[in-house]
This record gives structure tokens, sequence and C-alpha cells, in this order.
């Protein structure tokens, strides 16, 4: 028998470190099972945090047969135990349940490590997120987000969008959509420096920023604009978590070179040098209440508050209070 168009896939393997990229292969999942089921649930977990006995229960089918998507964090870091229960689990998938593996692609053990090798092997579908690092990538990078919102861009546009913007995924692909937006679809050199003289240059960094920052009017007045613009409330709230865990990340790391320092975090010197700076104004206790805080409206944009508009603004005024309080 034929199973229906609109069962989405049992087992998917995002495989790779951008998180933008692994973000929109977890919400792709998401939706393709909530187009069979719209009640589909999503719960998302660490393997580290896992038992075989918590797994099994994840991943039970439930009385009334909801759908559910599980998504499995950090998956390079999974015992040996907790790797032959998902191997278990997907040689006989329950229906209803979409199983999504997020994996580094590398592995502290053996078990880990050949993880990958083996979901493939029985059929997941595999979402590539390698890390975006050389300038050909990222142009492509550029292109492809261009093409997505349904516009095209030639090569000097693509390179006077990353001058003006800087290597950071979310904003290229934030600046991307709005040019789409603007242009009517076709982008240019020109069209790219109109955009970044005009105010249409307010996006979720910009509010990000000046939240950080303190700048309670500036914050309050650039996210306003950002609404009224059309950005995407779920763009703002991911800006202000990354500006929030940047800074949090850089503070642990301690005062240090930047170009040392971004093979050990994962970022370009330009932007730990910006979040050094920026993490002058912020004490532990402080970025732990605004991490608390990103991760409220994370949730409230992805549906858990019926004003999203109003949660942004609540976290951008939560963010501030607590740098205030530090």
């Amino acid at each position: 028998m034929t199973a229906p168009a609109t069962t989405p896939p049992p087992l998917h393997l995002v495989l790779g470190e951008e998180e933008l990229l692994v973000e929109r292969a977890v919400r792709g999942a998401l939706d393709a099972a909530r187009l069979a089921d719209p009640t589909a649930d999503l719960t998302r977990t660490r393997v580290s945090e896992l038992t075989p006995p918590v797994f099994a229960e994840l991943v039970s089918p439930s009385l009334f047969s909801e759908g559910r998507v599980i998504v499995l964090e950090a998956a390079q870091e999974c015992s040996a135990e907790i790797a032959d229960a998902v191997l278990g689990y997907v040689a006989q998938p329950a229906d209803g349940i979409v199983l999504v593996v997020l994996h580094s692609g590398g592995g502290r053990s053996k078990a880990a490590k050949s993880l990958p090798t083996a979901l493939k092997k029985v059929g997941a579908v595999v979402t590539e997120c390698a890390k975006i690092t050389k300038p050909a990538e990222r142009e492509a990078f550029v292109r492809n987000e261009v093409r997505r919102a349904g516009g095209r861009i030639d090569a000097a546009g693509v390179l006077a969008l990353i001058d003006a913007v800087g290597s950071d995924l979310r904003e290229l692909a934030a600046a991307a959509a709005q040019l789409v937006a603007d242009s009517g679809g076709s982008i240019d050199e020109q069209a790219v420096r109109r955009y970044h003289r005009g105010r249409a240059d307010v996006n979720g960094f910009m509010v990000a920023e000046k939240a950080v920052a303190g700048d309670r009017a500036a914050a309050l007045e650039s996210v306003r604009w950002a609404q009224q613009i059309g950005v995407p409330q779920v763009l703002v709230a991911d800006a202000l978590a990354d500006a929030v865990r940047t800074i949090a990340r850089v503070s642990a790391a301690g005062r240090g070179n930047p170009n040392q320092m971004a093979g050990e975090l994962g970022m370009p010197p330009w932007k730990i040098r910006k979040a050094q700076g920026q993490s002058r104004g912020w004490s532990a206790g402080a970025l732990a209440e605004a991490m608390r805080v990103v991760a409220r409206v994370n949730a409230e944009v992805k549906g858990a508050a019926a004003d999203p508009d109003y949660a942004v603004e609540r976290a951008v005024l939560d963010i501030v209070a607590a740098r205030e309080r530090r």
C-alpha cells in the first residue's frame, strides 16, 4: 500500500555546525510533519542528557497517535548505549514520529563517529550544514538566499552585500530577504548601496546591538521600525539570541587576541572583537538573565505568544533591564 504523499520522512540526519542551516533543517522537518498532522509537537534534547529508557519513552507511540518531532542535539556526544538505542529504534520506527539527529560530523567515541554512516544506510534524509568559511561559499550562500526569497542578484551585488553586512549568515540572510522585497526582486550593486544608506537597513541585528548596549530608546525605535518594514519576528528573536550568546561565550573565554581566539570559539575575529567591547557592560548574572529572556522569546515567536510583536518588544526591554541590574 502506498503511503500518503503527506507522510513525513521518519528520520532526518542534519550534518554540520552552521547554526542557521541546522535550524532551518529542523524547521523544515517540523513543517513537513505538520503537513501530515498540524498538531505535531516538537521536543528537543541533548543526547548527553539521555538514557536508553528516556529515549525509548521519547519515541514511544502516544495513546492517541499524535504526531511528534524528536530532535536529538549534539549527537556527536552520544555514548555507545545511546547510539545502539537510536539504531535499534530506526530499524523499526514508530508511526507518527519524526526523529531528527543533529550531528557535527565528528565524535568523541567510535559509536558517535560512526552514527551518521549508520543512519545514512537506513535511509535517513540527509541535510548538509557544514560551516561556511570560504569567500566563494559565502558568495554562493548570498546568491541562494536571494533566489530563495524569489529574486536574483548579480556578482557585483553579491560582493557589495557582503562588504556592507559582513560575514554573519543570519545578517546576510535577513539583508538578502529585505533587499528582494524592497527592490522588486532584481538586485545589483546600486540597489545594495541604496538599501544600506536608508533606514530600511534596520534588521534584527541592529535591534540586538542596541539592546545589548543598553540603549533602551534606540532599541525600541529600531524594533518598531523593523516591525513596520516587515522584518519577521523570528529573525529579530534569533538576532537577540545570537548577540547575547556571543557576548556570553566571549566573556567566558576571557580577554585575548581575537585572531587567536577565532579558531577556538568558531567565530570570525571581527565578531569576537565587537563582543569584547559589548561585554564590558555585562556581569555573569546579567548574562544568565538575558539568556533566559532570549530562550523565552524564541519560543514565543514560534507560536507560544498570542502577540509576537509584543513578545519581541518585551524581550528587548528585559535585556536592557538585565544589563542595568548588573
